[in-house]
């Protein structure tokens, strides 16, 4: 049976609202974007070198009705009536930003007498390899599944064992900072403009074509049996490093720790989905937004013969295409978050 769900998205510093329609459930799930809409928060935090919570808040109560009439326009009766359900992000994230969007949703759930599912954002994450594709269309989770799943962001570093799109296991996670937090703090110490993690990955394209990164920077908990990852050390390693060699060139420094973090990314998701014998490696969060990462986790599934999937570019980083997405599925599941800010809501 198809339903339409209203995303609503306001994890971090993305403000994001969507329409989905979903059909085919768990079996053959099929899912078609009829609106999507964001507004990033990049140019108000950057003077500050990260997120402000209070201030993201503040963001996302003022893009919200902004991105709300973009889609609905004079349509908004019209459209009411044919959405089934309204999914929020509930958490994880940062809990002033998450309550502008519960509490947009709130309102609107009441106005209009429609249901409101909590969203876990990692799960969105998780399941927008199933958005529509620009070079694939919709992707079968039947050839698919079972899968080892990387989830990559600022917040979070996560591994999955994928045995079904109701039930998974986690393998691994970060223990201090996750890799996109490491790629962000590096990006500092090489005076990189906020956001650091797209800046460092500009820097590391810079270096001269045909020179391979030439510092062998440790590549932490990569000869472990652990599925867990580390990246402090590493992030250390730089900071000595660029205090030892202050004329060093900057781009094999952001080139060589891209390919130290990457290494043990991509060693520790081949291993599981080999251990696990997964038909595919799924790649999904901000992260997986790197192109170097990409291309090189890709390269190593096809040479396991495993197939790859990852979302569209825009399915990425935070958005709320997968929130509706994910709430379709907690519907089906009949999984219910409480609707009230989870910062530190895990998968």
């Amino acid at each position: 049976m198809k339903k339409i769900i209203f995303g609503v998205e306001t994890s971090c510093d993305e403000s994001s609202l969507a329409l989905v329609e979903a059909t085919g459930g768990f079996a053959s799930p099929k899912f078609k974007v009829l609106a999507h809409e964001l507004a990033s928060q990049v140019k108000v935090h950057r003077p500050f070198g990260g997120v402000v919570p209070n201030l993201a808040k503040r963001e996302h109560e003022k893009n919200l009705p902004i991105l709300y009439k973009r889609i609905f326009g004079s349509k908004e009766q019209k459209l009411w009536q044919k959405i089934d359900a309204i999914a929020v992000t509930v958490g994880p994230g940062l809990e002033p930003a998450l309550w502008a969007g519960i509490t947009f949703a709130k309102e609107l759930g009441e106005k209009y007498e429609k249901p409101l599912i909590g969203a876990n954002h990692l799960e969105g994450h998780l399941y927008s390899f199933l958005l529509p594709n620009k070079k694939a269309g919709n992707v079968n989770p039947r050839i698919a599944l079972p899968a080892i799943a990387l989830i990559v962001s600022g917040g979070h570093t996560i591994l999955l064992h994928v045995k079904s799109l109701k039930e998974w296991e986690k393998l691994g996670e970060t223990r201090d900072d996750a890799v996109g937090e490491a790629f962000d703090k590096v990006a500092r110490l090489l005076g990189l403009p906020y956001p650091g993690g797209p800046a460092l990955e500009k820097l590391a394209l810079s270096l001269p074509k045909g020179r391979k990164p030439s510092i062998n920077f440790p590549r932490p908990m990569i000869g472990t049996k652990s599925f867990d990852f580390s990246f402090s050390g590493l992030k250390t390693a730089v900071l000595y490093y660029l205090r030892d060699n202050p004329k060093t060139s900057k781009s094999d420094v952001a080139a060589s720790f891209q390919k130290a973090a990457v290494d043990v990314l991509i060693k520790k998701a081949t291993d599981a989905a080999t251990m696990y014998k997964a038909t595919s490696i799924i790649l999904c969060g901000g992260v997986a937004a790197n192109k170097f990462l990409r291309k090189e986790l890709a390269e190593r599934a096809r040479k396991l013969k495993k197939k790859f999937f990852v979302p569209d570019f825009i399915y990425n980083t935070d958005n709320a295409a997968m929130i509706g997405e994910a709430g379709y599925f907690a519907m089906l599941r009949k999984k219910k978050y409480k609707l009230r800010a989870q910062g530190s809501l895990n998968i």
